[in-house]
């Protein structure tokens, strides 16, 4: 059975499907694909980014005091978390009021001009203090735009997907982004290998912000060609309540973004982000060898998430979650105690750890849309997720430094313990959501 409504900005009408085991259209098919390549993108900009700190610090802070410049390339970097949050904010509205292809384009688009003007930035020797403030609005233009990127996108792949095949579409997001993360590995590695060091600190580092903008470019084409979602079309007929005395209303949805999101947040970040860091300063391992594990054990849970997805979707979003955090929980601190300096001794518990995350990283985005309604679907998980990745995500690697310093390496392990625990308290309080009419509020 097929209602059909009408929607005056789109023009024609579109059709409600009732069968919610439904397969995906071609036409949904290409718009996962896009909705995808913009989500890599996000991580690809914030993996070179780190990746290629180390050349472009003394580059574009004063070069006499090479320790200050990377802390200078660093303290920007984290600027652009804070960011995020308004993105959250800002992109969200525009998704909930415009339309989430519209919000898609304009992350994807906003991101890409931030790349290039990276890759544009002159350097200390040419412009002084100014190259830092021209990095730090670039920076801050990619900050807004990553902060309404991936709500934007797992709202939109949410509202997409077959409803009995949600967990699988949703596992796009994190599979994508971590395509992204590796991407930018390989692109380190590479342009390590090609070009001497000295071209490298010259204008090399320029390379990967100029190709990221101009794929960026490319997907805002690809997207531009995307349909706005039944779920959408549908809310905007008929009377709509106010939207934030709608998000006040599910202030308890929102806690529960920011409960569910902080376990899973730090423990991603220690385990895919910053543990070639810590293996290689604390462990006196090989960065080539570090390197290599790191990547290889994110392509595990690339190969993870649609397995996990897909469980999600025959056994539940509860069950996917409590494995998600309880077991990485439960591994943390032995997995930690076995990095030492050779190169199994990082793959090994990183693969474990990575691979039991898949089960709640996989399904976060259909979890999400499942708990708000469509008219505040993007902005009410928008800005609470932002505030977890900013407050948490953000954090992680400095706080795992810094206590392990001056405490030992057991406090880190209570402080994201303590974290998973509480994600998973709120996994199991979560009401059952999988198959969810998302056209029904």
């Amino acid at each position: 059975m097929t209602l059909q409504h009408h929607h005056p900005q789109l023009g024609a009408d579109l059709p409600v499907t009732a069968d919610l085991d439904r397969k995906a259209t071609p036409r949904e098919r290409r718009t996962l694909v896009a909705t995808g390549m913009g989500n890599a993108l996000e991580w690809f900009d914030w993996g070179i980014y780190s990746a290629f700190a180390i050349y472009f610090a003394t580059e574009i802070f004063n070069p006499e005091d090479p320790l200050s410049a990377l802390l200078g390339v660093m303290g920007v970097f984290a600027v652009g978390f804070l960011a995020r949050p308004v993105g959250g904010w800002l992109f969200g509205w525009l998704s909930d009021n415009v339309g989430r292809r519209a919000s898609m384009l304009s992350t994807v688009g906003l991101a890409s001009v931030g790349s290039l003007l990276i890759a544009a930035v002159p350097t200390y020797a040419n412009a002084g203090v100014w190259a830092a403030i021209i990095l730090l609005t670039a920076r801050l233009l990619q900050g807004l735009a990553h902060g309404g990127e991936m709500p934007s996108a797992q709202t939109y792949i949410a509202e997409t997907a077959p409803a009995k095949r949600r967990g699988l579409w949703s596992s796009m997001i994190y599979v994508s982004g971590t395509i992204g993360i590796v991407a930018g590995m390989l692109m380190g590695v590479i342009l390590n290998a090609i070009l001497p060091g000295d071209i490298m600190h010259a204008w090399g580092w320029r390379i990967p912000f100029v190709i990221g903008g101009l794929l960026g470019l490319a997907v805002m084409f690809s997207r531009s060609r995307m349909h706005e979602t039944e779920a959408f079309a549908a809310s905007k007929t008929g009377e709509r309540a106010p939207m934030f005395p709608e998000v006040r209303k599910h202030w308890r949805s929102a806690l529960r973004v920011i409960g569910l999101g902080v376990g899973g947040t730090v423990c991603y970040y220690v385990w895919a982000v910053s543990a070639v860091q810590q293996a290689v300063v604390l462990n006196g391992m090989d960065q080539g060898a570090a390197l290599l594990a790191n990547l290889l054990s994110n392509v595990v849970l690339i190969i993870a998430l649609p397995f996990w997805g897909r469980f999600s979707d025959k056994f539940g979003r509860r069950a996917g979650l409590v494995i998600g955090t309880g077991v990485p929980m439960l591994l943390f601190a032995p997995m930690q105690a076995m990095v030492s300096s050779s190169f199994l001794s990082l793959f090994i518990p990183a693969a474990v750890i990575l691979f039991f995350m898949g089960a709640t990283l996989s399904i976060l985005p259909a979890v999400f849309a499942e708990m708000f309604p469509t008219r505040i679907r993007t902005i009410g998980v928008a800005i609470p997720y932002a505030v977890a990745v900013a407050l948490f995500g953000g954090t992680a690697p400095y706080l795992q430094t810094f206590l392990g310093a001056r405490f030992g390496p057991a406090t880190f392990n209570i402080y994201v313990i303590t974290l998973l625990l509480i994600s998973t308290v709120v996994a199991l309080t979560l009401p059952e959501s999988k198959g969810k009419d998302l056209t029904k509020e």
